[in-house]
């Protein structure tokens, strides 16, 4: 499905969860769905407010973005995730599973998929529940952060042999 259709179909979700639940359709609602939908991968508010900031017609508070968000995540349109301090968001409709894995030193965020953890998953029959949907965090310290510290580790040594 492309952009537009996915735009045009998440919009309509969007008015219909609107509608069903006495909610307003603001035009603002609906500029920052746009935008959502326009970014790949994850967010923050922060990142959300600079990219509505420099939406011309549509200056939104924080708080309006706030209670947007939780409206788009009650309509099953975004994904919240706690990634050790920080909220990130993604959007949720039209994407394929995946798992993430966060560097506890840097915060970094990658995502990966695994057709064998998909797999796994999905077939591990649990008691009484229903599997819908399920989202997987894997910590530890990215190539990146692991070097940096092996090279502080090996210089802390030489400067003791000295």
């Amino acid at each position: 499905m492309d952009s537009q259709n996915v735009k045009d179909t998440v919009r309509q979700i969007f008015t219909e969860y609107l509608n069903a639940h006495g909610h307003r359709k603001t035009p603002e609602r609906y500029a920052i769905l746009d935008t959502i939908y326009s970014i790949d991968g994850h967010f923050d508010i922060d990142t959300l407010y600079s990219l509505m900031a420099d939406h011309e017609n549509f200056r939104v508070s924080r708080a309006t973005l706030y209670n947007t968000i939780i409206l788009l995540i009650n309509a099953r349109l975004v994904i919240k995730h706690q990634f050790g301090n920080s909220s990130q968001y993604e959007k949720s409709y039209n994407r394929g599973t995946h798992h993430h894995m966060i560097c506890t030193q840097c915060g970094k965020v990658t995502e990966f998929q695994n057709e064998d953890l998909q797999q796994a998953i999905e077939q591990t029959k649990l008691p009484r529940f229903s599997l819908s949907h399920y989202s997987l965090y894997i910590y530890g310290m990215c190539s990146k952060c692991d070097r940096a510290n092996r090279k502080k580790v090996k210089n802390n040594i030489q400067k003791k042999e000295k």
